[in-house]
């Protein structure tokens, strides 16, 4: 069967040292006939995904009456969209026809060091798009001097440099770590599934994962509730119109963002229960469903911050 020669394989071919480490993605073992439907898929919703940001940027960039620090926020969200995406689908497409389905450790680590700081990055652009609401509701005749143009830009160098350190600090001992198993029962290099194949089992690399957690997710995730509170409670002692414009404007805001940080636990959730009660479950339809799912969140915040 396809699980005993990766096993079989897996017994032969891991090294002494980490720089000859590769990992085997053993869930394409099992998509058989169905490559060229999720090929095709796969293809059609990555080239949907950079299309339909890249033509966002480059309206924002034409469009001069659009250069302004909420549409600059918002192309900066796109650019992550794109990052995020190709972080994860042409890995899937180029195994899609591959015979061994192997990655290097250095390899693994680009995909996963992408592919969490743009999941930080998406949290804290958010955070940053609510502070900007927060400056021009509740600070108007303050708004063109604390958010110029500069300071804007200076905001986004900060947030993927939070992000990317975030995931330095989190999981760079992956690359300390020695190796007693190379089969990864997903399409993807998960981290959780690599770090379960490590010799001996890390107490700290539990500690990581709520370290990242809170640092990516739940502070950012804190920071836009609280911009969002304070821009309710300075629009309730403004007339009734202005608080119905209030709530009509941040209501569909907050629920995007809150489905958006549901999402993340779900995933982070249902990577959990794949690497531990269930490893074997870990199917490319699965790992496709939840990176659309967060895709289309993700657009849906991009129409309404529009």
């Amino acid at each position: 069967s396809g699980n005993s020669f990766y096993n079989e394989t897996s017994k032969n071919e891991m090294k002494a040292g980490n720089e000859s480490v590769s990992f085997v993605l053993a869930a394409y073992g099992n998509v058989g006939a169905f490559k060229y439907p999720y090929f095709i898929i796969i293809l059609f919703w990555y080239v949907s995904i950079c299309v339909a940001n890249t033509v966002l940027i480059v309206v924002i960039h034409v469009d001069r009456r659009l250069h302004e620090p909420m549409y600059i926020l918002l192309s900066n969200l796109c650019v992550n969209e794109i990052n995020a995406s190709t972080s994860l689908y042409p890995l899937l497409l180029s195994q899609m026809f591959s015979d061994s389905h192997e990655v290097t450790l250095p390899w693994c680590f680009l995909q996963m060091c992408c592919m969490y700081t743009s999941a930080s990055a998406e949290f804290c652009s958010l955070a940053a798009m609510a502070y900007d609401r927060y400056i021009s509701i509740c600070h108007p005749l303050r708004y063109n001097v604390i958010m110029n143009t500069e300071r804007v830009f200076m905001l986004i160098l900060v947030v993927w440099m939070y992000s990317f350190l975030s995931f330095i600090f989190s999981f760079s001992f992956i690359f300390r770590l020695m190796f007693c198993g190379n089969i990864v029962n997903n399409v993807y290099c998960d981290h959780k599934l690599i770090i379960r194949l490590s010799c001996s089992v890390l107490v700290h690399s539990f500690i990581s994962d709520i370290f990242f957690l809170l640092l990516s997710i739940f502070i950012p995730f804190s920071l836009i509730s609280v911009s969002y509170m304070k821009i309710l409670a300075v629009c309730r002692k403004t007339s009734t119109e202005n608080k119905q414009k209030a709530v009509t404007t941040c209501t569909p805001q907050i629920i995007s963002v809150s489905n958006l940080f549901y999402s993340a636990l779900l995933v982070n959730s249902g990577a959990y229960w794949i690497c531990w009660v269930h490893p074997g479950q870990s199917i490319l339809s699965r790992t496709i469903v939840l990176a659309r799912k967060l895709d289309l969140e993700a657009n849906t915040i991009c129409r309404d911050a529009r």
